[in-house]
């Protein structure tokens, strides 16, 4: 017994470390020597280097205490280790109903569960309060996010057009941080030592939701129970779920998986995992048929403000405002339907259905804008930073200082991106009809084909000579002359 009290640091009954009893013995070796975090060994491998058996003792016994708390207090470690309280990114969906018990059952910790109303719709919100706790959660924390979502984060991306991979207009990669953000505040506010999340391990919202939490508080630890455990697919989750009486919208007949908010809704799963197969018609939750669309043209003009939208049919309106009803009016007529294999961050290909209604309409509003307002040259460099910053979207980049620069440029480009554009909205298709700006680089009496002060038809000759001179060199080199 005095060998085994030595191995613990223990020199005298007088430590001021009371000796634990046998079994939290045998519990403290087994964690320590069989489930100990590099970290512990590299700590104990340094003690080496210490000069005197005290200081050696002090390091073991430093160690040894480091995560284990080894009385008859109610915290115990869970089977993977303990955690003291984690926010978890709570929708009520399948994936992170399930997380709730599983975390408490293998981190023995408090889950304060999160959710951001981005506009997804009051009966996503509606009884998620009991259902979290149903589930084992101590408490849920619900914000409203749409104005800031909107605001900064959807309408950045707007200004500097950015669409991932030719079609996808962002909805759900916009959506992350500002998620992160609030969940991070969160933990500093109810001082928890962790955040989690539902994330798949195939997915790309696990790399986004991290990337966040790494950029704003790096000494969080991060909890995903999706490259954990043994749920391999839907279908073990729900049974998982129903094993712990956890209540959940889903059935194994029909698995769509959606993510909604105010710029858009997602739809995978289910029969879209085939690329051949067209979706069905009862899928579609924000737009009508094109089909069955009315047959009746509607006309809506949109107003900009520094390549920020600001008004709708002359009404000036808040960003979540403008876009939910931009989303009416267009969803109505079809419009923003989008169906793209597209290239995940974790390398492999995916399937997915998008609806943005709204955002179709101001994207196509605000790019027609530009070709007023900014020359050749700005508007192909900034078609080409667009993709960048697109890319740096959707991989979770959102806080990375080359995402922010970009976001810098985009604005100084933007001062002159005022006017307004007429659209008209016909079973699926937004046309633009109309656009007018009081920084407009076009010149109705230069542009016109009469001759002017301003542009001398014989000025082209000299310009034609000059522009063309390096093809004409090498068309004379090629042919000898």
């Amino acid at each position: 017994m005095a060998q085994f009290n030595a191995i613990l640091g223990y020199s005298s009954p007088a430590t001021a470390i009371a000796p634990p009893t046998t079994h939290a013995r045998e519990q403290l070796l087994h964690h320590r020597f069989c489930k100990a975090k590099p970290s512990s060994f590299k700590e104990l491998r340094s003690s080496r280097t210490s000069v005197g058996a005290a200081a050696k003792s002090q390091v073991v016994k430093a160690v040894l205490y480091k995560d284990v708390e080894i009385s008859d207090t109610k915290k115990v470690d869970g089977l993977r280790g303990k955690l003291d309280k984690v926010v978890l990114a709570y929708s009520g969906g399948l994936d992170t109903s399930v997380v709730v018990p599983w975390l408490r059952e293998n981190y023995g910790c408090d889950v304060v569960c999160f959710t951001a109303d981005l506009g997804q719709g009051a009966s996503e919100l509606e009884g998620l309060e009991e259902k979290a706790k149903a589930s084992g959660a101590s408490q849920l924390v619900v914000k409203d996010l749409k104005e800031e979502f909107v605001r900064d984060y959807v309408f950045p991306c707007l200004r500097a057009g950015a669409i991932y991979e030719r079609k996808y207009l962002l909805g759900t990669a916009i959506a992350r941080p500002i998620i992160a953000k609030a969940m991070v505040d969160i933990a500093n506010e109810v001082g928890a030592d962790a955040v989690s999340h539902g994330c798949t391990g195939k997915g790309n919202d696990q790399v986004r939701f991290e990337l966040s939490f790494f950029a704003l508080n790096p000494k969080l630890n991060v909890v995903a129970p999706w490259r954990e455990w043994d749920i391999t697919g839907r279908e073990d989750a729900i049974e998982y779920a129903k094993k712990h009486n956890v209540p959940v919208p889903v059935t194994k007949k029909s698995i769509y998986s959606r993510d909604r908010n105010l710029w858009h809704i997602t739809h995978e799963g289910d029969v879209l995992e085939d690329p051949a197969h067209e979706p069905k018609k009862d899928m579609y939750m924000l737009t009508a048929d094109p089909e069955d669309a009315p047959n009746q043209a509607e006309y809506v003009e949109v107003g900009f403000e520094l390549g920020f939208p600001v008004s709708v049919n002359g009404k000036r309106l808040s960003p979540g405002k403008l876009v939910a009803e931009l989303n009416e009016i267009g969803g109505r007529h079809g419009i923003g339907r989008v169906d793209l294999v597209e290239d995940r961050i974790v390398g492999l290909k995916s399937r997915g259905v998008y609806e943005t209604p709204g955002g179709t309409i101001l994207f196509t509003a605000a790019r027609d804008l530009e070709t007023l307002t900014l020359d050749r040259e700005t508007l192909q460099l900034k078609d080409t930073l667009a993709l960048k910053y697109a890319e740096l979207v959707y991989a979770g980049k959102w806080f990375d200082p080359l995402r922010e620069s970009l976001d810098s440029f985009m604005e100084k480009i933007s001062a002159t991106t005022t006017g307004s554009v007429t659209l008209k909205l016909y079973k699926g298709n937004a046309i633009v009809t109309g656009r007018k700006s009081p920084y407009s680089l076009y010149r109705e009496d230069i542009a016109s084909f009469d001759t002017g002060e301003i542009y001398n038809h014989a000025d082209a000759v000299g310009f034609i000579r000059l522009y063309g001179l390096p093809m004409r060199i090498r068309a004379m080199m090629e042919q000898g002359i």
